[in-house]
Formats: structure tokens, sequence, C-alpha cells
């Protein structure tokens, strides 16, 4: 994977970036894939949230925003939290 641009680090770690993808109960699905690679078709960073119980522990979040940046072929800029932030790369 290519280094990522700091620009790029810097605007994923702004607080002006609302959620606008959020993983349900039902956890990682096809439809919450598909909203974040259509959103990432039209802009560059995409701020998504994992509602609580979805993913109780770190390494349990790792794995999810980890499979959510495979499946979207996004890449995953930076996460806190329920949080995280994905680049379309481009």
């Amino acid at each position: 994977m290519d280094k990522i641009p700091n620009y790029i680090v810097r605007g994923a770690k702004n607080k002006d970036i609302l959620i606008s993808v959020r993983i349900g109960h039902e956890g990682l699905s096809d439809a919450i894939v598909m909203e974040l690679s259509n959103q990432l078709n039209n802009r560059p960073l995409v701020k998504v949230k994992a509602n609580q119980g979805v993913a109780e522990t770190s390494e349990k979040r790792k794995i999810l925003f980890n499979s959510l940046a495979s499946e979207s072929k996004s890449i995953l800029v930076f996460n806190r939290g329920n949080t995280a932030v994905y680049w379309a790369g481009k």
C-alpha cells in the first residue's frame, strides 16, 4: 500500500467531517459497503460510525473497519473508538 498523504491524514482527523455512514446492530452488510463506495465516488473522505454494541472490543472494531475497507476497495485512514474515516485513494 502506498503511503497516505499527510493532507489526507489531517483531513481525516478533522472533527468537522460529519458521520455519513452508520453500521447498525446487524453489522457489516452489502448495503453498507455499497453506500461507502458510492459516497467515496463523490468525495475523498467518508466518516463511518459503528453503533454501540456492534463491535465491543478494539480488536473486533479493527477487524470490522479493515473488512469494510477491503470490501469497498478503500483505504482506512484513521480510526478512534467506534469511528473510522475512509479514503478513496484518488
